[in-house]
């Protein structure tokens, strides 16, 4: 396992997927020693035994989950058991773990978890398709083995609750910070990661890079660097003023949010950790503390908000970052112009021609 981990960093994978890897396998190797079994006797036949082995895992992670969970008992105490999408991936690192084996000569047998051609998928209308189509090599599949997961679509901040999350932030590298993530899209770790000389105001943009230095791990989940404009003055005010007259002097760092305050930390560069517990001590005073209001809301209300403005997906997906077009696309999932237009034709509300949205407001409002 160690060998697996030292080629994902080689890969230059992100040290969370690391760590997320690392505990993953730990499960494997808890029902390996209970099956008595080594890892490379494990075969097809025993991974169902293993999936059972994960849906009697209990939990005593927090999670900040909206919907409810599978409870198991354990001596007398209910304990949490694992969440679907966390069995899935734990299935996924398994799956990748031999596959890995396999390439490096130490495992002579097929993957345990094998995947096969999923032709049910290639069916599906609104799934992305290669330019080239059928005469692609590209093939949706999916693992034999896996759990039926609840697809959720993301849940934006509402008007109320955004002016009132700006209201109680109590510093003004708070409110920079929650309004390059609001109004720019950007998501936490590309926030944290940004340095001053990334920031145009002559242009009104910020540029999105791929780096490894923070020193705190903060970095963009994606590998492609992007520019991102920003036309709206309170946020560009916002970072100005920050800057300017709150951001620490002779710091040594270029990055942009930094720790203030008199602390044995300040000038430091912000964490993931200390962006969490700001954004959840003003969540509490706003009044919105609930499980699915998290920096990254904030992100998914920007996407909300384009969409519903009438931006459309292509240009939505570059300004996002998005690899894939389905990861944008879940945001007209949320909002469907199309939906609520033909909605309205068919209560006689509408006028509009079969076909195309209508550009009455009322419309975007009630998407």
């Amino acid at each position: 396992m160690s060998a697996f981990l030292k080629y994902l960093s080689a890969r230059e994978c992100s040290p969370n997927t690391i760590v997320a890897y690392a505990h993953d396998l730990a499960h494997l190797w808890r029902f390996l020693t209970e099956q008595k079994l080594a890892w490379h006797e494990l075969r097809p036949a025993h991974t169902v035994e293993f999936l059972q082995f994960l849906r009697r895992v209990r939990t005593l992670h927090r999670s900040r989950r909206t919907g409810p969970r599978l409870a198991v008992l354990n001596n007398g105490e209910l304990r949490a058991a694992l969440a679907p999408s966390t069995i899935n991936r734990i299935l996924a690192a398994v799956s990748s773990f031999y596959q890995f084996a396999i390439l490096t000569d130490q495992y002579q047998w097929l993957n345990p978890i094998e995947k096969s051609a999923d032709f049910a998928t290639e069916r599906v209308s609104e799934r992305h398709r290669p330019a080239m189509g059928r005469a692609s090599w590209q093939r949706p599949m999916r693992r034999r083995l896996a759990v039926r997961s609840v697809i959720r679509v993301p849940r934006p901040l509402s008007t109320l609750q955004v002016k009132s999350l700006l209201t109680v932030l109590r510093s003004q590298r708070d409110l920079a910070l929650v309004r390059l993530m609001l109004d720019g899209g950007l998501r936490p770790g590309e926030a944290l990661a940004l340095k001053l000389e990334d920031i145009s105001y002559g242009h009104r943009r910020v540029i999105v890079r791929c780096r490894n230095d923070h020193p705190k791990g903060a970095r963009a989940k994606s590998r492609f660097e992007r520019v991102v404009d920003l036309y709206e003055p309170a946020t560009l005010t916002a970072i100005n003023e920050y800057v300017i007259a709150h951001r620490p002097t002779n710091s040594g760092h270029s990055f942009v949010f930094l720790i203030g305050g008199r602390g044995t930390h300040r000038t430091e560069p912000l964490s993931y950790a200390a962006l969490a517990k700001l954004f959840s001590r003003a969540c509490r005073r706003a009044g919105i503390d609930e499980p699915w209001v998290t920096p990254h809301a904030l992100r998914h209300t920007h996407a909300s908000r384009m969409w519903d403005g009438g931006m459309r997906e292509l240009t939505l997906q570059k300004r996002l970052g998005h690899a894939s077009p389905d990861s944008t696309r879940m945001y007209t999932k949320v909002s469907d112009r199309a939906v609520v237009a033909d909605y309205r034709r068919a209560l006689g509300l509408d006028s509009a021609e079969p076909g195309q949205g209508s550009a009455d407001p009322q419309v975007r409002h009630a998407s």
